[in-house]
Formats: C-alpha cells, structure tokens, sequence
C-alpha cells in the first residue's frame, strides 16, 4: 500500500476510504471499533497525499491503521509521523472487568471472526479483530499479560509485544510494552522499524538479514502451565515446520526450562501497596538468562487452550504462557499455528532476548512462507 502511495499509483485518500467502506460493511457485525473516525480520517489522507507530492518520502504512506485506547493517537505518534492514517479507536474490555477478554465495540460486544459466539481474546480484541477480519492491515496494542499475543492466537494473526521499559508506558507497574497486530510478518517487520527508529525509505526487506538457523528451545508448559492436548499439538506441528524449513534448530534440553509460576508476582504488582515478590521474579529472571545465553529463542504454546465462549474462561488464565514475559520484559510474539478442530486458530509463541525484537518478524515470515496466511470466513479482504 505504501509503496503504491510513495509511487503515485494510489492515493492515501483511495487507500483510507477502502478501509472506512470495509468498517462501515463490517463492523456492525464484528464490533471492532468504539469510535471511527472518518472525516479526519480523510483529512489525514489528504494531508499525506500532499506530503508525498510536495516529495517527503514516507515509509508508511497512505497505511491505514487501527489504534488500541484512549492514548492510542499519541503511543502511534511514529507511525503517523512515518505517514500512517489512524481511522478509529479500537475496541477493548469495559471498566470493572479484569479478566473480560472481549471488547466492547460502538455496536456491541466484540466477536472473534473465525465463530462470533467466542472471544477474540483481549485486551487488544478489537485491533486484533479488525486485522484478522481485514478491516485495517494494521493495528496498534498494549500487553500488560498478553494483551497483544493472546489475541493474535485465537484471530489467526501476527502479534509482537516489544521489549518491557523500551518506549514510554504509561503502566505504573511496568509491566505493559506496546504492540502491534498485522497479518504478515513484513508488515510487523515495518512496525518496528518505524517504532524503533531504523527505518529507511522502503521498511520491508532486512527479515532475510537475520541469520538461520536460529537455535531454539522449546517449552510445552514453562514447567508449571498444563496446556490442553490440541493447542500444543498445534504449536509443536508449526515448530517443526520451522526446523523443516531452516529456519530454527532445536537444542537439545539440557534440562526442561522450569519457570516459577508468574501469577503471584504479577498479580501483587498489580494490587495497590502489595510487596512485589522479588524472590520469584530473580528466580525466573537467572533462568530465563541462561537458556539466553546458549539459544537464540524459547517457543512455547501461546495460550494453554482454544478460545472460550465470551461468557468467560472460569477458573483458567488464557495468560497462563504469556505473562511471564511482561515480568521478565523480554520481546515475544504470536505467530499463527494452525486451526483447532473448533474452527478458531491457535498460535506460536516465540520469545527473544532482551532488545532483538528484529529476531521475531524474521520466524513469523519463516512460518508465513511455509503455510501462508489464516483467512477467516467472510474476511473483507
């Protein structure tokens, strides 16, 4: 799409009110969106269409994209700044609802496309929804416990959370890193580029800068989650598609990575004047940093079971495999892993050491090669 709007074969304003016809046909049902926004949207079109033929080159010119909350615009400042077109504000849980992992959209409760009588999973539900659903190629998130991961597992996409403490959050906790939702790795790819200031002209092409194979581990539980026996099927079928294609080599377990369990320590950070467990987090912080410093990645299940119906999950945390990485701050994502035999997809979590973020976007485009994108029935693609 950018290329296209750099190149003067689009416009922005053709680009922005494809995506306002998608939402207006789609969303009704969907529910992705609380706001749209479509007069300024069209205004912001306009003004990058005049960018581009005053002669700015803009990296991401004319990409229509979802943001995530009320502080949405200003987190998505760089990818606006690099001539993306913000077109509404993404749905997320209601107040008072901690463990609610559907949003509440302008038209209602917020469906996971792939079946509308489960989750899309949250918080980022909305955004995650409108990429899967191709309302937007792109869509902004937090993840506080794998808001963004959580999501792109149950949608069928992509979702990267960056490095904790990398960018401004306004969690006191410091446990919530911005993300992003998209369909295709290139375009998570971009996302950092952009977020991270490396960006060139053209933001796709250095996935094939990353060195393979990369060395992995993969993890079933982290030594304490129990993960339902079709999620891991599906998560150990998209590893070895990667060792298959090159793309990863399995290290031989030296020993099975056994994490303490993170809920105690995430939750007490989040319980006003409760004493965070050190204990726990420096445990799983010297474990984490070992299996780092002799393998380039740890994959693992994203969730530990498939989408729940939007009554709720009971007794079970979807953030059971995620959280863990808010605590630690490493830089993980989502990648897609197949579909369940409910109809609703499942995904690959892969995770990297502190800072290499590039490492991710390069696995998701490996996958991507081997098996494609998921398209949801009745996507507005």
């Amino acid at each position: 799409m950018a290329a296209a709007v750099r190149e003067g074969r689009l416009r922005a304003g053709e680009v922005v009110g494809g995506a306002l016809e998608r939402i207006r046909r789609a969303d009704r049902e969907l529910c992705a969106f609380v706001e749209v926004w479509e007069e300024e949207a069209t205004a912001w079109a306009a003004e990058v269409d005049g960018r581009v033929a005053a002669g700015e080159c803009l990296p991401l010119a004319g990409v229509p994209i979802g943001v995530k909350g009320r502080r949405g615009l200003r987190a998505a400042g760089p990818l606006i700044d690099a001539g993306c077109v913000p077109v509404g504000r993404t749905a997320v849980p209601g107040r008072g609802t901690p463990w609610q992992t559907w949003g509440l959209g302008a038209h209602g409760r917020t469906v996971n496309p792939w079946r509308a009588d489960r989750t899309p999973g949250g918080s980022s539900a909305g955004s995650a929804v409108a990429v899967a659903a191709g309302l937007v190629p792109l869509a902004t998130g937090s993840d506080g416990a794998g808001s963004v991961r959580i999501p792109a597992a149950w949608c069928g996409i992509v979702g990267l959370k960056v490095t904790g403490g990398r960018f401004p959050s306004a969690d006191r906790t410091g446990l919530a890193a911005p993300g992003v939702l998209t369909r295709y790795a290139a375009d998570a790819e971009a996302y950092w580029r952009v977020m991270a200031g490396t960006v060139a002209a053209d933001v796709t092409g250095s996935l094939a800068d990353v060195p393979r194979p990369l060395t992995a581990v993969f993890s079933p539980d982290l030594g304490f989650a129990d993960p339902d026996p079709e999620p891991l099927a599906l998560a150990r079928a998209a590893v070895g598609r990667l060792v298959d294609a090159g793309a990863v080599r399995l290290l031989r377990d030296e020993a099975p990575l056994r994490l303490e369990d993170p809920a105690p320590a995430w939750l007490a950070l989040r319980a006003p004047g409760a004493a965070p467990d050190a204990r726990l987090r420096g445990v799983n912080d010297r474990r984490l940093a070992h299996l780092f410093a002799r393998a380039d990645l740890l994959l693992t299940p994203t969730t530990p079971h498939p989408p729940h119906g939007h009554e709720g999950p009971g007794e079970r945390y979807s953030t059971a495999l995620t959280w863990a990485f808010n605590l630690s701050g490493h830089p993980a994502i989502s990648i897609p892993a197949g579909v369940g035999a409910d109809g609703c997809p499942a995904g690959l979590q892969v995770v990297a050491a502190h800072g290499r973020e590039a490492l991710l976007p390069a696995v998701a485009a490996a996958a991507e090669a081997e098996t494609g994108v998921l398209v949801p029935p009745g996507a507005a693609l």
